[in-house]
């Protein structure tokens, strides 16, 4: 049985490359098998995880179903928008 975690506000790109890898190794998906689902090299999923600020949308999207993860955007809480710090990518 695995443990599905909550929904996780973005606010950097350095946090998605890690959610997007800790998704990966939750579905127990090598570097190579995210790549082949993808139509990239391992090297490259490799380098995109390091640097999530490079994905394309199309990337993104497809790395979600990969790894079955789900995109939501939505309005920021307003106490959390007034804590958080702006950070642009």
């Amino acid at each position: 049985m695995s443990h599905t975690p909550p929904f996780q506000p973005l606010v950097t790109a350095l946090q998605l490359g890690q959610l997007l890898k800790a998704a990966r190794k939750r579905g127990r998906l090598t570097q190579a098998e995210v790549a082949a689902r993808l139509g990239l090299s391992q090297n490259r999923v490799s380098y995109l995880e390091q640097h999530p600020d490079q994905l394309s949308f199309k990337q993104l999207l497809g790395w979600c179903t990969a790894v079955g993860l789900e995109l939501r955007l939505g309005e920021r809480e307003r106490e959390r928008l007034e804590s958080t710090n702006k950070t642009e990518w």
